[in-house]
Parts: structure tokens; sequence; C-alpha cells
């Protein structure tokens, strides 16, 4: 059985004020291309299809241009939440949609939907469980404790009716703990959002969201990641879709197709002098890439930005590397703030009034306290 995993399409998206919505409709057409060349017995969607819970109506319809090209294909689609998705709206029609063989997950009710595809091996089955907190959880297994989002999960899964013998593929949205994040991602809430993953273990793949660069967890679980590079810690990264082919119960093969963007997005380094000498930028893709500048000139260039956007005509962000600004730890400060976590600027602030850390049990209560304040529970 061959699958097509996808996540984080987040359609509609802007970076630095820059609409990605022509490069995500360019992507999505590329990944057509390649369902036409694997011819997948399905493809998997693993949450925030939008980057908004009420997403622009151009990139409504570039996804349903997307999910148009599918059914025409006959390619049976699982689709979930994702936290940045409103679940009530990307579920809406979802029991109409199915006779298409697009399946979009339900509003989480306790419940977790399931799907049946059938290879030579037998039937598999695709659960689809979409994004959900522990306040959710709760919710629908009041007896239960459920403290932490890894115990919602446990709790979650284990309410699914799971025949062990048979091939199950979960299609999820979380923070697994390990994977490597990106500046593009949602900050945690102090660490708190960590799934173990041994709450996995019923499963023959994990088909994850959430997490923007391609990775595993283990041997089953896996993060497609973004089909684009939606910031400049991504500009490393080599974006993919991921072929999934299962065996026999216990086999499993993954594999990346590579993604080429319309336009990348990379960072450039040097004087003002050269990085705007014909030679620097000459037979590159620069001049329509997504750009981030730092110039290394002692003094500020006049005008930089209107100045250099003539020649890279997408430059997203300025900055510059020189003894004036190595010198400004304000700066630095300020922008390390940006992705520390709450509990960890929390953290600082405390020792820094009280000159020790935090014990075990203020930590246990100030995760408590943000997570509660995160669900909108005080």
């Amino acid at each position: 059985m061959k699958l097509i995993h996808l996540s984080d399409l987040h359609l509609g998206k802007r970076v630095n004020e820059f609409s990605m919505l022509d490069d995500q409709n360019y992507i999505l057409k590329s990944i057509i291309n390649i369902i036409d060349d694997e011819k997948p017995d399905g493809v998997i969607i693993a949450g925030d299809v939008y980057d908004k819970s009420v997403p622009p109506a151009e990139a409504v319809e570039v996804f349903d241009s997307f999910l148009v090209s599918l059914a025409e294909r006959k390619k049976e689609t699982f689709i979930i939440s994702g936290n940045h998705d409103s679940p009530e709206r990307l579920a809406f029609g979802n029991r109409l949609m199915d006779l298409s063989g697009i399946h979009f997950s339900s509003v989480y009710d306790g419940d977790a939907q399931s799907f049946e595809l059938t290879d030579g091996f037998g039937a598999a089955k695709i659960w689809l469980l979409p994004f959900v907190k522990p306040v959710h959880v709760r919710r629908f297994f009041p007896d239960e404790e459920i403290g932490s989002y890894t115990d919602a999960m446990r709790v979650a899964i284990g309410g699914m009716d799971i025949n062990r013998d048979r091939r199950n593929i979960l299609v999820t949205h979380q923070f697994v703990t390990g994977a490597a994040r990106s500046e593009s991602e949602e900050i945690s809430v102090g660490g708190s959002d960590n799934v173990d993953a041994s709450v996995f273990e019923a499963f023959d793949y994990v088909a994850l969201g959430h997490i923007h660069r391609p990775q595993n967890i283990g041997d089953r679980i896996r993060y497609c990641g973004t089909p684009l590079k939606y910031s400049f810690s991504e500009a490393d990264h080599q974006k993919s879709v991921s072929v999934v082919e299962l065996g026999k119960k216990g086999e499993l093969n993954v594999r990346e197709v590579p993604l080429v963007p319309m336009r990348d997005m990379i960072e450039l380094k040097g004087t003002y002098d050269e990085l705007t000498a014909k030679r620097f930028y000459d037979n590159t893709t620069y001049q329509e890439d997504y750009v981030h500048i730092t110039l290394t000139d002692e003094e500020d260039i006049p005008d930089a930005v209107s100045k250099l956007r003539v020649i890279y005509r997408n430059l997203m962000k300025l900055d510059y590397d020189n003894r004036r600004t190595r010198h400004q730890s304000e700066l630095t400060a300020a922008e390390d703030i940006e992705e520390k976590t709450p509990l960890e600027l929390f953290s600082q602030f405390y020792e820094a009034q009280n000159g020790m850390s935090l014990s075990k049990e203020q930590t246990a209560f100030m995760i408590d306290l943000i997570e509660r304040v995160w669900e909108d529970e005080v």
C-alpha cells in the first residue's frame, strides 16, 4: 500500500508581509504531478491546511482546486485539522465529501474516525485524530487522569478500538518529544505540549503534522514537513513529499520526493558592493528568490532596502553584521525573547528576582497555570 503524506500547507500564509499564495498554488500543482507519477492508494494531509482559523477566500479556492484534482484522480484523501485550523469549518460537509473519497476528520467528540484501505495484504485502518489539547479530551473522559498532552493522547488512543493484528495508521497533529523545531512554528507552552512517542506503540505508521522540518521520530513516526519554507530558519531545509509504502504487517518503507519551489528562500551576506556586483547574482535565481540580506558594511547604506530591491525583487529582510550591531546586546536580547517559551521567560524573571531557580513544585504549578490560560480555563 502506497500513501502520500503531506501536512502544514498553511494556505493563505504571509511571510514578512509577502503573500505565499501563488507559491502555494504552484507547489500543490507540483504535488499533483508527483501523485500522477507515484500512483498512491491514498493521500494524507496531517493538519494545518490553512494558516488561520478563518482563511481568506483565495486560500479556500486554492485548496478546493487541489481537492478537485485529487477527486478527479479517485485518490482517497484523509485530512485532519491542525492547531491553525478551525475544526468546525474544516469539517463542514465532510459526510457529503466522503462520497467523493475526500475524508475530513470531524470535530473531536471522544472518538476518532477511521477508514479502511485494502491492498494485496488485506485491509489497513487509517485513524484520524485532529489536534487536541488536554481540555478537549477531559470533556469526554472525566474519570481519567489527564494532566498533560501525553495523557490526553494516551486516553484518546485508548478509546479507539484498535485491532493490533491488522495494520493501523494514525494521522494526527502534535509535537512529539525530540522533534527539531523551526522559527515558523508556534512556541510551545512551557514545553507542556510535548507528547511522548510511547503512546503511539499500537500503530504501524504515524503520519504527523505540526513540525516544519521533515524528520523521523523512531522507526514508524514521521513528520513530513511543510511543502514550502516559511521562515529563514528553514533556508537550508530540503522540502519534500513523503512516500509511505506498507507491505505486510511490520513492513514499512518511507522515502522522500524533493519539491522545487517557484521561489526559494535564501540568506545572503556581504558588503553592499559585493552583493550588488552583477557577477555575484548573475546566473542565479537570487533576483526572484525570497531573500534575507545581511550587510557587513560598517556604515549604514542610505535607502538600502529600495536600492537592493532593484536587484533582489523579493527582499524580505535586511540587517547588518558589523562592530556596531555586535555590541548592541539589547537588540540581541529582544530577539531572544521571541524565541523563548513563556515558562523560560518566567523562570529567568524568577531567578533574577530571587537569586534561585524554580523548584520542581513551582515549575509544575507554572506549567499547569500557563496551560490553563492557554486553554482559556482561567
